[in-house]
């Protein structure tokens, strides 16, 4: 009895795997074998790099929320204590994003900050 091999099954894999690959450089979009390593590792720094941006943006609110507190000569500690004991519900983003676009508002933000400091949370 002859062998039976994988023929169609295995041309959609090798397929699938190198349109993965396609647009990387030299043999790694051309060969299987280094495609399949090549796409593997694709994978896992893409699934690591999804959770890693969202570290990356929050830190990136925190320092521009640093860099307008100081404009108002006021820490960026203080600020988020004096804004959750004012029970105030803004998240980092905003904040930033207010700090940015609407500078008028955040000084409202940051002196209302300034008044809570003292009040433990309710």
């Amino acid at each position: 009895m002859p062998r039976a091999r994988a023929g169609a099954a295995r041309h959609r894999k090798k397929v699938k795997i190198l349109r993965a690959a396609k647009g990387y450089r030299g043999g790694r979009s051309k060969l299987f074998r280094t495609a399949k390593e090549a796409v593997l590792r694709a994978g896992c720094y893409a699934y690591r790099d999804r959770r890693a941006r969202k570290r990356d943006f929050r830190s990136l609110w925190i320092t521009r929320l640093t860099a307008a507190c100081r404009a108002r000569e006021f820490q960026y500690s203080r600020l988020i204590h004096g804004l959750k004991n004012a029970q105030v519900i803004l998240n980092r983003k905003m904040l930033s994003e207010l700090a940015i676009h609407d500078p008028a508002a955040f000084d409202k933000i940051v002196e209302l900050a300034r008044q809570n400091l003292g009040k433990a949370a309710a």
